[in-house]
């Protein structure tokens, strides 16, 4: 029996028509969509399987989405493979994915993770908009020399997500400063996401207090298997150290590739990515391209 680790996906995977078709499909993550639904007070399965785009990718909208499609996602595997359940021993989610992580590890429930990543989303959504600010990947580069690049330009290191992959954050004006730099320096790559500000970084102050706020009126339990941190790339079992963590984590770097090293480390045998796209598919190939790793989308 080999042993198996969930992950999750984060915000970016977004697209318009996800989970449709699953939700004809399958009831399960039909009921999911529609508790959802009740609960934030608009029609969460339509905005995801329509659009518009430009609504699905608002922070507000895109974190809730993101979040139950990729629940849904994990009602497929238990309809399609009941055995791989029981072979997870760890699970993570690349930033918001770690809510995703939490649920399935039966640390958070649904309604309540649901609650946390809605004030979670509308928070990061009101600090990006009270700070012009964004992000960009660049490409190419080892984590150290993005690490110089990002303190001359003005910004943070927001994710560490594979071996040349490595996103910075900040102000506007730094990322105008870091186009600046690879148009004179030449041989870099930085390309600006499609994100409504510099998240993982101090310019989302207001919103980790918020979120901490939110997360005070929940219950959090032990997780089954340790669900590992972006924060720290380490398991964690304690409620709350796990609470602790995600309200850091909003501010903090996440250290993707660190994670799924450890997991590796760790005897990590096959994983899944579960959820919408296959991002991780991608930045597990650059990490260890012999992998087991599967994809059930959304």
């Amino acid at each position: 029996m080999p042993q198996t680790a969930l992950l999750f996906p984060g915000q970016g995977a977004q697209a318009v028509g996800m989970a449709g078709p699953l939700c004809q499909s399958l009831p399960a993550a039909k009921a999911l969509f529609d508790r959802a639904s009740a609960a934030l007070g608009y029609d969460l399965l339509a905005v995801c399987a329509g659009g518009p785009a430009d609504r699905l990718n608002s922070t507000a909208v895109s974190q809730p989405a993101i979040f139950v499609a990729s629940l849904a996602a994990l009602e497929q595997l238990r309809a399609t493979d009941p055995a791989a359940e029981a072979e997870v021993v760890a699970t993570a989610g690349l930033s918001l994915g770690e809510y995703t992580a939490l649920v399935f590890a039966g640390a958070m429930s649904f309604a309540d993770a649901l609650a946390v990543v809605k004030a979670r989303g509308e928070a990061m959504q009101a600090a990006a908009d009270a700070s012009p600010s964004g992000m960009a990947a660049v490409i190419g580069l080892d984590a150290a020399e993005v690490e110089g690049l990002a303190a001359e330009a003005g910004l943070e290191v927001a994710n560490y997500l594979c071996p040349g992959n490595t996103v910075v954050s900040g102000p506007r004006a730094g990322l105008d400063r870091l186009d600046a730099i690879a148009a004179e320096r030449g041989g870099i790559r930085a390309t600006r996401l499609a994100v409504a500000g510099a998240f993982h970084t101090a310019l989302m102050k207001p919103a980790d207090e918020k979120l901490a706020a939110a997360l005070s009126g929940i219950t959090l339990t032990a997780p089954r298997v340790p669900v590992w941190s972006n924060v720290d790339a380490r398991p964690h079992t304690d409620p709350a150290e796990i609470r602790d963590l995600l309200v850091k984590q909003v501010v903090s770097p996440v250290r993707w590739e660190e994670t799924v090293r450890g997991l590796v480390a760790a005897g990590i045998e096959r994983f899944y990515e579960v959820g919408p796209g296959r991002v991780l598919a991608g930045l597990m190939r650059r990490v260890d391209r012999k992998a087991d790793f599967r994809n059930v989308t959304a």
